[in-house]
């Protein structure tokens, strides 16, 4: 063997099984391929340990693998850097650009509500903001400036996105009418595209608010916890008593009449919340949602309704259950519902490598009532977190420090994880509330997200084998 003969060893990536077939979930380019059957001998011999390009070779015609044949496929594995030769592949995530153009803006009409759940990261325990001396609800100047600065700050764009955001959205909903008017006309003027989103708890709903969303196809998320005896737990008014009795009779409204977008359901996973099943099933099958997504609170781990390792457990294991129901309808080409598996499966199939967790201060920003600018809807009204206001702009120095301590390349403890390229180190508002710091990994969540991608790339897997075109519907989702 010369001194320059290329010694070859396995490159980063994840390797799993679905219907039959190995693939490999290449980190970080986020790619997945299904191994032929000279590949899989290929990452076989290998993983035994290093060999030669010449003993690889040999070793692949002694299974009585062509050695033409062999030869590409090792070039072909090493070009996909499933295999290394020694090079040092520099694919750190790069730094997004300082003028990168907004997409989105979420736009918090107001941070009062009529609700008292115990757990929210706005009025809870662990809130952030600090509100004293700024206005409660945003005015129509205030609005006007936030959508003239998306406009603005969007440069390139053919479609942006709003979507309101309280407190509770709809106790400012005279002014949400006004701003789908002023922006819709704007962005026509620009010959431009922009359509809009709410979240919202459903209280506040009528006949002539659910019109207004379906005519003008505002999309809808309800925050809203399951049945009943869950629902009323913790998302409860000031006076204690449960909101479901109320909500209700208004979601179900709101899903028959609202025609133009579908209507889904977003859940907070708590301490005694984490029976994923039967909340789903209550919200989908009885209630109707087109989907239900969940999420597990964000909170200090010392808070009553903080989930403890067992439940947690007990989560993941209910989330399994949900998802092997997704495989077994995307099979039959059915949607099943759960946001869940349906979000991580799309950005496997555009092949995401994330250099942030999200897009919180690059392509989206929030906006708080007072025209303060935070990174997300989470940070709004924070004046630690706070980086610009849309009558002035955005401080790029503030933003940068943001976005370079949310940088994957600064986590240091995900450097050598193979789910970072989905993951990114997590949620930069459950750092900040864990560990004090926006640009620290959620190390808490580390085994139970790899455990949860591994499963989606297992369904993924199952889905490319059997039904590939079923994944179009993610490629259409995307566009």
């Amino acid at each position: 063997m010369t001194a320059t003969e290329s010694i070859y060893r396995l490159g980063e990536f994840h390797s799993f099984d679905a219907a039959g077939t190995r693939f490999l979930y290449l980190v970080p380019s986020g790619g997945i391929f299904a191994l032929d059957e000279i590949a899989a001998a290929m990452i076989e011999r290998l993983e035994q340990g290093e060999a030669s390009r010449d003993r690889l070779l040999a070793d692949l015609t002694a299974r009585g693998f062509p050695s033409v044949e062999a030869s590409e496929a090792i070039d072909e594995m090493h070009r996909t850097r499933a295999l290394s030769n020694g090079e040092v592949f520099l694919d750190n995530a790069q730094s997004p650009p300082a003028d990168f153009p907004l997409q989105t803006l979420v736009l918090n009409l107001t941070n009062q509500c009529n609700l008292a759940c115990q757990y929210c990261y706005e009025f809870g325990d662990d809130k952030v903001a600090t509100p004293e001396g700024k206005p409660k609800f945003m005015d129509f100047e205030t609005a006007k400036g936030s959508v003239d600065f998306l406009l603005k700050q969007s440069a390139g764009r053919r479609h942006v996105h709003i979507t309101f955001f309280g407190g509770e959205t709809l106790m400012n909903f005279p002014l949400l009418k006004r701003v789908v008017g002023y922006a819709t006309e704007q962005a026509l003027a620009q010959q431009r595209s922009i359509d809009f989103s709410l979240t919202t708890n459903a209280t506040l709903l009528t006949p002539a608010i659910i019109e207004f969303l379906s005519d003008n196809r505002i999309g809808v998320t309800v925050s809203m916890d399951g049945p009943k005896d869950m629902q009323d737990k913790l998302r409860v008014f000031s006076n204690g008593r449960g909101s479901y009795d109320l909500v209700e009779p208004r979601v179900r409204a709101l899903i028959q009449n609202h025609r133009t977008r579908p209507i889904t359901a977003r859940v907070t996973l708590t301490s005694g919340v984490t029976d994923v099943a039967r909340i789903f099933r209550h919200l989908k099958n009885d209630l109707g949602f087109h989907e239900v997504g969940f999420a597990l609170v964000t909170t200090s781990p010392d808070r009553l309704y903080a989930i403890n390792e067992r439940g947690m457990d007990h989560v993941l294991e209910q989330f399994h259950v949900l998802a092997d129901e997704y495989l077994e309808s995307a099979l039959r080409g059915e949607m099943h519902g759960f946001s869940n598996v349906s979000d991580t499966l799309a950005e496997l199939h555009q092949g995401v490598s994330k250099s942030h967790p999200c897009g919180a201060g690059l392509g989206l920003v929030g906006v708080g009532p007072s025209g303060d600018i935070a990174p997300c809807h989470r940070f709004v009204d924070s004046d630690r977190h706070a980086i610009g206001h849309v009558s002035t702009g955005i401080d790029r120095d503030r933003q940068g420090d943001f976005l370079r301590r949310g940088n994957i390349n600064t986590k240091y403890d995900c450097h050598q994880c193979w789910a970072r390229p989905l993951c990114a180190g997590g949620c930069h508002h459950e750092a900040f509330v864990r560990y004090g710091d926006t640009g620290h990994p959620n190390l808490h969540y580390c085994d139970w997200i790899r455990d949860w991608t591994d499963k989606c790339l297992r369904i993924y897997g199952a889905i490319a084998a059997q039904n590939p075109e079923f994944l179009d519907r993610f490629t259409e989702r995307k566009s």
